[in-house]
């Protein structure tokens, strides 16, 4: 593995840190799968800065084109990720009979899912450097 990959690991650590955390306290006032909807943006802010400043070294880009194809990638993965996190959470989990903090251990599952595919977007799309 790179270092660039473990930077990546780390930064999407703590944004999927966040993206749990929101989601908790979001379930508080609405659905679970509402909450996993809207912890989205909140995390993705916070790993599109971690990304672009410790990870890809992107601050000389165009901020809000790097943010976009940031959204761009991010919105694929958070379909994946909340179909992971409500099927396990819905159905799989509990037909194995699974229940402790079932939808704790679905959504973080469903958070790490999209993890190389989404290095290898932003290291190709979101924040490449064009060569003249």
């Amino acid at each position: 593995m790179t270092s660039r990959f473990l930077l990546f690991l780390v930064a999407g650590a703590i944004a999927a840190t966040v993206n749990i955390v929101a989601r908790i306290l979001l379930n508080y006032v609405v659905p679970f799968e509402v909450a996993v909807a809207l912890a989205f943006p909140i995390a993705l802010t916070v790993g599109f800065f971690l990304n672009r400043h410790y990870v890809f070294d992107a601050d000389t880009g165009a901020v809000g084109g790097q943010y976009a194809r940031f959204l761009m990638v991010n919105l694929v993965a958070l379909g994946h990720v909340w179909v992971i996190s409500v099927g396990l959470a819905g159905w799989v989990l509990p037909a194995i009979g699974y229940d402790y903090h079932r939808e704790l251990v679905a959504h973080a599952i469903g958070v790490a899912s999209p993890i190389f595919t989404s290095y290898f977007l932003h290291k190709f799309f979101t924040f490449r450097t064009r060569r003249i």
